[in-house]
């Protein structure tokens, strides 16, 4: 009798722990989204001149631009991408080609 109920005390048990591998159905979507904005390197000396005046007005002339890159997104969209510093302090400021300062 102990036998019988030890052997089915193990198939249960066996029962429960086996393994039910399934294979999968779906093929799952994989999304790649790529950023269509371009970073092109400009030279100071190469900004239009609103971007240079815009530098030199009273409002940014204590910052030195150290960079420039011309940003075109993926709707077309232009801005000049220009790294400043001040002392120890670094700092970027986003000018479209008319001047403007794009906050």
């Amino acid at each position: 009798m102990k036998k019988i109920i030890l052997s089915a005390a193990f198939f249960a048990i066996a029962g429960l722990t086996t393994v039910n591998a399934n294979e999968i159905k779906s093929n799952p979507i994989i999304v790649a989204v790529q950023d269509s904005t371009t970073k092109t390197p400009v030279e100071l000396k190469d900004l239009p001149d609103p971007v240079k005046a815009t530098l030199a007005s009273e409002k940014y002339k204590v910052w030195t631009p150290t960079a420039a890159f011309l940003v075109t997104k993926a709707d077309k969209t232009q801005y000049y991408h220009v790294d400043v510093k001040k002392e120890e302090e670094l700092s970027s400021l986003k000018i479209t080609k008319d001047g403007t300062v794009i906050e």
